[in-house]
């Protein structure tokens, strides 16, 4: 009986930890990738960057508890298409983001002495990607 709490007070600890770490390295890229300054360069809301530091907090809180607990929210199918509207927006922003960060690529290959096949390397990760997505929703896997 006592090694069960302490099991429960170890693995407790190392689930915080872990995602006080993802947390911080998902802000650090949102950082890094100038997202949200970006956003308030677009819209001219510099004066409003708490609210922007509170919507993130609250979008972070809300989709933990909507993942991790299976929340079911007694709304109708509008919240659905208001959510992936700004879902999309937000996806939209990193991708854009990122596509001035693949100029990165070049710089790499030079470096590293790679003269041929970068459209293939780009080719392949992204065939990987796309193949362990369709190989993660073919398994179910996360589904329990």
């Amino acid at each position: 009986m006592g090694h069960t709490w302490m099991a429960q007070a170890l693995i407790t600890l190392i689930g915080f930890s872990s995602g006080f770490i993802v947390a911080g390295g998902v802000v650090a890229l949102m950082v890094g990738l100038g997202i949200i300054t970006r956003y308030i360069g677009i819209t001219r809301t510099a004066k409003r960057i708490f609210c922007y530091e509170d919507a993130i907090l609250l979008g972070a809180v809300a989709g933990t508890l909507l993942t991790v607990y299976e929340l079911r929210l007694p709304f109708g199918a509008w919240i659905l298409g208001l959510g992936g509207l700004f879902i999309g927006i937000f996806v939209g922003g990193w991708i854009l983001a990122l596509a001035e960060v693949v100029n990165v690529f070049p710089v790499y290959c030079r470096r590293l002495g790679i003269t041929k096949g970068l459209s293939w390397i780009v080719i392949t990760m992204a065939a990987g990607k796309v193949s362990g997505s369709l190989l993660g929703f073919y398994m179910r896997w996360g589904k329990g």
